[in-house]
């Protein structure tokens, strides 16, 4: 058993080395990271039997909040509550439209029921904000595209999940009055919407006076507040992803303690489970399963794609104020990825006939959605000249903590034998690429100058080019020996 245990946290490791790795090849060839991990779990699939689909929706449900809570932090009220009108119509409307256009092709291509051919529709209906930004990150869109997207796709989400779940209910209960449904949906948004906004205020007003011994718990903290939202929604059986996302947004518009340090946490943690999510549907998936049904996943791809997509921007957005070319592009944006994966298993759990099927056909969507779509939105976006200038600047933080630049952060903790205690720092002779950023002082911050005496005890921060850390160290053991140079505390 122990050895058992070993070889799969030898795996785990692997799996996670590798779907990071990934991250930078994507990056370097214009293609959605989620594609390179779907193929690790394919491979794999080679070598382990999986075939789970409970433990899929679990870890896929548990995905889905970490990442919707992450885009909520993300989202700026400022930015979207110009928006906010005609994203809930591409997150309602568009969402049905595509729903209703993708059952009909469904129907006359997979020879399903119209329930169940309505029920792949909505499976497929919904975007996935993680991928569209992973492409678009780097590029200079108008904001208020940006903007739109990612309002839409933190918010249609619960939609499809209705959708989703109130049609294996029809399946499975012909006799289900429709009014109850759409009193049903009333109230999960709803509730939703209401369970978000007060945990959201509690998780704010806890997480700024809490006087926690660790800063790195109060990201947990934070995951914690997410969790619980999700939870505490589900018990009122109301949305608990659009709480998610709601309490999200509250978190990331307030004036919150450690909020970077939050955000960075919550960044990695996204994408830890969105590797994990994308390894298990190409473990799931068995390619002697896919190659009779290639065709047809292709096909309906292909329709969503071209056809109930571009259809369903384009009618709900009608009386907004956005250009033939800026709902070319939105349409064009709506990539498919996590959450078609996690209901996709819906079906498998309830039973159903053909739910084996509908996975294996979503395995196409997602698969097609993020090679064809994934590669060409940003050639799209400069072809429709949606594209600014030059690329938008990010923050000194953001570039040094995102390894987008060649310098880096040190802090160096000063101690009594060191020959720069006691100096002033324009003694010391630093060169023109390195300095002093910070100096930490009884909890206090002073601004470096060249008269500041630098007293043991003090933690400073230094910005230096990544080539030369070995002579901005060799400034803090100027003449000592190798022994000092080992002890020195630095990060």
């Amino acid at each position: 058993m122990t050895h058992l245990a070993d070889q799969t946290i030898l795996l785990l490791a692997a799996l996670l080395l590798v779907g990071v790795l990934s991250t930078k090849f994507s990056t370097r060839f214009g293609m959605p990271a989620l594609v390179l991990f779907i193929a690790v779990g394919m491979v794999l699939s080679h070598f382990i039997y999986f075939n789970n689909a409970a433990l899929t929706q679990i870890a896929g449900i548990f995905a889905l909040v970490i990442i919707l809570f992450e885009g909520g932090m993300q989202t700026s009220m400022k930015d979207i509550r110009p928006i906010l009108r005609p994203a809930l119509s591409l997150a309602t409307v568009g969402v049905l439209l595509t729903t209703a256009i993708v059952g009909v092709f469904a129907k006359l291509i997979l020879d399903v029921s119209w329930a169940e051919s309505l029920l792949f529709g909505a499976i497929v209906g919904s975007t996935d904000a993680a991928a569209v930004f992973s492409v678009l990150g780097g590029k200079n869109i108008d904001k208020r595209l940006t903007s739109t997207l990612e309002a839409e796709s933190g918010s249609n989400d619960p939609m499809a999940v209705f959708l989703t779940v109130s049609l294996i209910e029809w399946i499975q209960h012909p006799d289900t009055a429709i009014w109850s449904l759409v009193l049903s949906f009333i109230w999960e948004m709803g509730i939703g919407l209401l369970v978000g906004l007060v945990i959201g205020k509690l998780a704010v007003y806890l997480i700024n006076r809490i006087n926690l011994d660790s800063t790195g718990l109060y990201p947990v903290l934070a995951i914690g507040f997410a969790v619980l939202t999700y939870g505490a929604a589900a018990m009122f059986h109301s949305s608990g992803l659009l709480a998610v996302y709601v309490m999200g947004l509250t978190l990331g518009n307030s004036e919150l303690v450690y909020h970077r340090t939050i955000m960075n946490f919550n960044h990695g943690f996204a994408w830890m489970m969105q590797i994990v999510m994308f390894i298990l549907l190409g473990l799931l998936v068995f390619p002697q399963e896919l190659v009779n049904i290639a065709w047809q996943g292709i096909l309906l791809s292909v329709i969503l794609m071209v056809v109930a997509r571009p259809v369903g921007v384009f009618i709900s957005l009608h009386f907004a104020k956005y250009s033939i070319r800026e709902k070319t592009l939105i349409s064009w944006a709506g990539l498919r990825g996590a959450v078609p994966i996690v209901l996709a298993t819906y079906p498998l759990l309830a039973g159903l006939e053909n739910g084996g099927l509908f996975f294996n056909v979503v395995f196409f969507v997602v698969l097609t959605s993020a090679v064809i779509q994934g590669t060409s939105i940003s050639p799209l976006a400069s072809r429709l000249k949606l594209v600014g200038d030059g690329d938008s600047q990010p923050s000194l933080m953001e570039l040094v903590a995102l390894g987008k630049t060649d310098s880096e952060f040190t802090h160096i903790g000063i101690e009594h034998h060191m020959p720069v205690a006691g100096m002033r720092i324009s003694g010391i002779g630093l060169p023109d690429d390195i300095l002093f950023t910070a100096i930490i002082r009884d909890k206090s911050i002073i601004t470096p100058h060249g008269s500041t005496i630098i007293e043991p005890g003090d933690t400073v921060y230094v910005l230096s080019p990544k080539n030369k850390r070995d002579e901005m160290k060799s400034i803090f053991r100027s003449g000592k020996g190798k022994a000092a140079e080992t002890n020195l505390p630095i990060d």
